[in-house]
């Protein structure tokens, strides 16, 4: 005679429903509980260790207290104030910021979520600058050293330094640098994109009067001393980021488009009368001012002075030779008296027309009469 063979447990992903021939015991209850609750220390566990490997720069971390942190002598480290992190106001630069760099980069399928997270190698800060200046940067594609990322910012802060200028003297100027991006300082990361933002008149609304509580942790005579301070990240801007004030033309944008279409007009006549002694003609406001060229050759023919060919770039190539062009333009508006343009040379190229039709009316109001 055979003995009965015992029934092995039911495994614990069994979730047939059979109420007549369920046989779990409270002894299998007690064991599904325990290593449920095993599994959810080992997933907790993951996920710290994740997250400390994924986020050793972390400014948010602010809860560690300054005595635990290795300073040597001399030297300073700087965090966000945890509840700087639950204004609104920040929260919403942010996410505008956030908007703005996944808009950009949509043609890459770059996704941003955490600007902390995702910037600080500086991969997406690459495609960021190549994109909104239309040039290639020479490093690698894809870092995965310390070493690496860092000489890839490197190169693309240097660059972008350069194309706002902040160059010679004015270096001291910038809030970014290799260090704070690579630590994922986000006040520096914010900075870095609002600058950028502003200075291509990103179609975006800033959140104005921004600020952020910033603790900076500092060893003197070897003890650690701790201060807080108010970083501004955003002041006062109109719709596009650039400090200006309401004029006519703001008036006529929002309000009378018709009469806009009548200045256009009156300002192209203007224009050509003057370019069409050197067979050139204008179609467009809109584009064909953009690259500072004549801008210069009309500066010359209102003032009747040939412009040296040296000086400025007929056939500019990049964003930088542009510039170059409608700064000779407005530095000979200023050298014949007029005032300083409200607008920056960056508008210019960057095709605003609100900034082009300002610049051109301040001609048309002085030389309307002169043929």
């Amino acid at each position: 005679m055979t003995t009965p063979r015992s029934k092995s447990p039911k495994p614990q992903n069994s979730f047939r429903k059979d109420d007549s021939k369920d046989e779990t015991t409270f002894w299998d209850k007690i064991g599904t509980l325990g290593r449920k609750k095993r599994i959810k220390e080992v997933q907790e566990v993951q996920e710290e260790g994740k997250y400390a490997i994924d986020s050793p720069g972390n400014p948010a971390m602010a809860d560690v207290p300054p005595e635990e942190y290795t300073l040597e002598e001399n030297e300073e480290r700087t965090m966000v104030e945890p509840k700087s992190y639950s204004d609104p106001k920040l929260q919403e630069l942010m996410n505008i910021l956030i908007d703005w760099v996944n808009d950009v980069l949509a043609d890459h399928r770059i996704i941003v979520k955490n600007l902390e997270q995702d910037l600080y190698d500086g991969q997406v800060l690459q495609k960021l600058y190549e994109k909104l200046t239309n040039e290639k940067l020479d490093v690698p594609e894809v870092t995965q050293s310390e070493e690496g990322q860092k000489q890839k910012l490197y190169v693309v802060l240097g660059s972008v330094n350069n194309i706002l200028g902040l160059t010679g003297y004015r270096l001291s100027q910038q809030k970014w640098s290799v260090e704070s991006v690579h630590s994922k300082n986000l006040v520096a990361i914010l900075h870095l994109l609002v600058s950028l933002a502003r200075h291509f008149r990103a179609p975006i609304r800033l959140p104005e009067n921004v600020t952020v509580n910033v603790v900076i942790v500092q060893k003197r005579d070897g003890v650690l001393k701790n201060r807080t301070v108010i970083e501004e990240i955003t002041s006062r801007y109109d719709d596009l980021g650039m400090r200006c004030e309401r004029d006519a033309f703001d008036t006529l944008f929002d309000h009378a488009p018709d009469k806009l279409e009548v200045v256009k007009k009156s300002l192209v006549t203007f224009v050509n009368k003057h370019l069409n002694k050197i067979n050139m003609e204008v179609q467009d406001l809109d584009t064909q001012f953009h690259d500072g060229v004549y801008l210069t050759l009309l500066m010359g023919l209102l003032e009747g002075f040939f412009v040296p060919l040296y000086s400025f770039h007929l056939s500019p190539q990049n964003f930088e030779q542009k510039v170059h062009n409608v700064n000779v333009a407005f530095d000979l508006m200023q050298e014949i008296g007029l005032a300083a343009p409200k607008a920056r040379p960056e508008d210019i190229v960057n095709l605003d027309l609100k900034s082009t039709l300002r610049v051109l009316y301040n001609l048309f109001t002085k030389y309307k009469n002169v043929y």
